[in-house]
């Protein structure tokens, strides 16, 4: 047991992140947990756990900077390219073509957990790269982190951040700028992003696609079945799911389908 953080403290501490994000600690991330509270603590000039959690229950924006400081804000360009060829080849040609028969030219696609933004770019671009000219894109980007959102909606990126992308893509969609590269502005109105957390339920509705990609790894079992729910009430009749490639709804009771394409697995709510 640490002398920082004692058993009680710890499971006092997990229950409210559980509680207010359905994010799960176990035993095996105590040690995460207890840097980032030692981190917040010091910035806050706070001697214990004890005053820390009253200042928690107490504070809205402390709460969010604690939640912000938890999660793990990992992400790149173009982030598994097996599903961006699944993206490319299949899902896109799949919808357009239903589009046009039924003369709803407009693709929306959803970002959950969108970190500082690269998804989001990424997916955005893609879509202005296939989607036929005549088509509407829109764009929701959300993530838990308010600090992580400031950074997406910057839009500027370091080299060593865009290694991943394309040349053609780079060179198309970016201006370079010092060290870094930044989004062009056509892009970059193509993207809503907004806080949201994923506890919760959303009024988004008639979702294309969502991506939700090595986020469903942070939660328990009844928080997983809930945001899968709450994402199958905010997708259209047939649209596609993606999640992280170690991730599956394998034994979950769920409607979404499973599909093995040429390039990757996804998920479908496949009624039309």
């Amino acid at each position: 047991m640490s002398d920082f953080l004692s058993d009680s403290d710890f499971t006092r501490i997990r229950d409210l992140i559980y509680n207010e994000s359905g994010i799960h600690f176990s035993d095996s991330n105590r040690t995460i947990l207890e840097s980032r509270l030692k981190e917040r603590l010091k910035l806050q000039n706070l001697e214990s756990i004890g005053e820390y959690y009253k200042s928690l229950t107490k504070s809205d924006n402390e709460l969010k900077d604690f939640l912000d400081s938890v999660t793990t804000n990992l992400t790149r360009f173009f982030r598994n390219q097996a599903h961006y060829d699944t993206f490319i080849n299949y899902v896109i040609p799949d919808l357009v073509e239903r589009k046009r028969q039924s003369g709803d030219k407009k693709i929306s696609i959803w970002s959950a957990g969108c970190s500082t933004g690269e998804e989001p770019y990424t997916n955005a671009m893609v879509l202005k790269e296939h989607l036929p000219p005549d088509f509407k894109i829109e764009v929701i980007a959300s993530d838990l982190s308010l600090k992580s959102l400031m950074k997406a909606k910057e839009g500027l990126y370091l080299k060593s951040r865009v290694t991943g992308i394309p040349d053609n893509y780079l060179n198309k969609y970016f201006t370079e700028e010092d060290n870094s590269y930044r989004v062009k502005p056509e892009i970059v109105k193509l993207i809503k992003f907004d806080y949201h957390n994923l506890k919760f339920g959303n009024d988004m509705r008639n979702l294309d696609i969502v991506f939700c990609r090595n986020v469903l790894i942070y939660f328990d079992e009844p928080a997983q079945k809930n945001v899968i729910d709450n994402f199958w009430n905010s997708m259209a009749p047939h649209s596609y799911l993606f999640i992280g490639h170690s991730e599956s709804l394998f034994g979950m009771d769920t409607q979404f389908k499973f599909i093995k394409t040429d390039w990757a697995c996804i998920y479908g709510k496949i009624q039309n």
